[in-house]
């Protein structure tokens, strides 16, 4: 595996609205520095529902967007979901909380989904893409950065699966909104999801 892609967002207007999003990103050619936060340089506006620790970096797997690029009918350039990085030759399908993906010195630490929102949907121009998005069942990863550093495009990738009880990142997604078990909610915060998932499995 390989960074194929560093992206990057600045403030910008969503169509018809007045606040800004960094959802817009495009892909940089040079190195960059990783700290705790994320990547230095990306735009994170509303601070309410993005960024902090466990959601410092929104992670894309190539044959994740491989498979969206055959869905939508049309090529996606690297940012176009707001990730920060992609990883070639990686299905989203695949990551569980606590997976570490190791870039050179850099380890990034799998937190928690992508959960599909409204500046999603306007920067995707369609009403219906959040739908879409969770029934696809390959939702972005949000990482916590555990070593920060300079990584770079083409820089080689270690994912290393987390040794415990492994909940899978797409299972967190698809379980929003279910009837879960006292066992099943025990067993998602046994794991080392972000703190701003945790709610959606307490309570049991």
């Amino acid at each position: 595996m390989k960074l194929v892609a560093i992206c990057l967002g600045r403030p910008e207007k969503l169509p018809g609205k007045s606040f800004k999003t960094g959802i817009y990103k495009a892909p940089v050619n040079s190195a960059v520095m990783l700290d705790h936060l994320g990547l230095v340089g990306d735009a994170v506006c509303n601070t309410r529902h993005h960024g902090g620790e466990d959601q410092a970096v929104l992670l894309e797997g190539s044959l994740t967007l491989d498979w969206w690029a055959a869905e939508l009918g049309h090529p996606l350039t690297p940012g176009t979901f707001g990730e920060n990085l992609i990883i070639e030759g990686l299905d989203n399908r695949d990551v569980g909380a606590g997976d570490r993906f190791h870039i050179g010195d850099v380890v990034l630490e799998a937190s928690c989904a992508r959960s599909p929102c409204n500046t999603l949907a306007v920067r995707m121009g369609d009403p219906k893409f959040l739908k879409a998005y969770t029934k696809a069942g390959r939702p972005g990863i949000y990482c916590r950065v555990i070593e920060p550093g300079m990584i770079g495009p083409g820089d080689p990738v270690r994912h290393e699966t987390y040794a415990g009880d492994r909940v899978m990142i797409a299972d967190m997604l698809a379980a929003v909104g279910k009837d879960l078990s006292a066992a099943e909610k025990a067993r998602f915060l046994a794991a080392p999801i972000g703190s701003r998932w945790r709610p959606t499995f307490e309570g049991a």
